[in-house]
């Protein structure tokens, strides 16, 4: 039998691939007709949950506050978002819009400091990797801060100190509590010293928060790492982690770089955090709004 009778035997036989191996055209009789009838699946109809590797359903996921309904994996979700499912419906009113970031130093890696800013805030719809204002949980007035990590992985400058320590001096002023929502991966190269001093700037006016007897929640997502869990972000007067989250200075594979070790098992995770006294609990998303309540009626009591 010759090369081409045995490529014709084995396209009778179903074989895929063998007409295309030979390089003729014959695939084309099995595709569908045009105008023919094709179901068609919508895009972004279905994710993929990177806690279980299911595929589910958007809106599932969506109507369950971005939580997997099958493993309980905690999607990342917006500043925005994040508020609208703590505070009051409609209570939350922005403050600082005005800050947008600026580059004191000229700063360019791979591509000018000002057109990374000028893409996050168009990807994120945010003008800074934070959102600060006054709102209210139950009728209680309140200050709270949630942090975006789509604007350059919800990293710290200048800007972002400044809102946070605004927000603290509101507090301080109406005596309210202050909420902050951490979801960054620290510090922001590009601003260089002028990032790094936030750290002290921040916890210079929790400091003033405290000694005014007044509350401050610290809420950790995933991630919450590099100079923000190195400040502010650990400094709450009760410190609640989601499941699961991420949350350290550097991260696991530096430091197991470092050490020339492994780590143990959900190392850097709350749930490890909280075993070892890091962190005070470990709430789930559904679940945080009334937490949060409780805490901020023992506090006022």
């Amino acid at each position: 039998m010759t090369q081409e009778e045995r490529g014709q035997q084995a396209d009778a036989n179903g074989v895929p691939g063998s007409a295309e191996n030979r390089g003729d055209d014959q695939t084309a009789a099995r595709r569908p007709e045009v105008g023919s009838r094709q179901p068609r699946v919508p895009e972004g109809l279905w994710i993929i949950c990177p806690g279980c590797r299911e595929i589910i359903y958007r809106k599932e996921v969506e109507r369950n506050q971005r939580v997997c309904p099958k493993c309980a994996h905690h999607f990342r979700i917006g500043a925005l978002e994040r508020i609208r499912l703590l505070v009051d419906e409609g209570s939350f009113r922005p403050h600082d819009d005005d800050l947008a970031p600026e580059d004191p130093l000229r700063f360019k890696d791979s591509r000018r400091y000002a057109d990374r800013v000028r893409d996050a805030a168009r990807k994120s719809k945010s003008a800074e990797a934070i959102l600060s204002g006054e709102a209210a949980l139950l009728g209680r007035a309140l200050q709270v801060c949630a942090f975006e990590f789509d604007f350059m992985g919800g990293s710290m400058g200048s800007v972002v100190g400044e809102r946070i320590v605004r927000a603290a001096e509101r507090a301080l002023q109406q005596r309210t509590p202050l909420i902050i929502v951490s979801c960054s991966g620290g510090a922001r190269m590009q601003e260089g010293l002028f990032s790094l001093m936030q750290m002290a700037k921040t916890a210079s006016a929790l400091a003033r928060l405290g000694k005014a007897g007044l509350p401050y929640l610290s809420i950790l997502a995933d991630p919450t790492t590099g100079g923000v869990s190195a400040s502010f972000a650990m400094l709450g007067d009760v410190i609640v982690a989601e499941p699961r989250a991420l949350i350290g200075f550097a991260g696991p594979r530096v430091i197991e770089q470092t050490i020339g070790g492994k780590l143990p098992d959900g190392f850097q995770r709350s749930e490890f955090l909280l075993a070892h006294g890091l962190i005070d609990m470990v709430t789930e998303r559904a679940k945080l709004r009334d937490m949060v309540s409780r805490l901020l009626t023992f506090f006022a009591n």
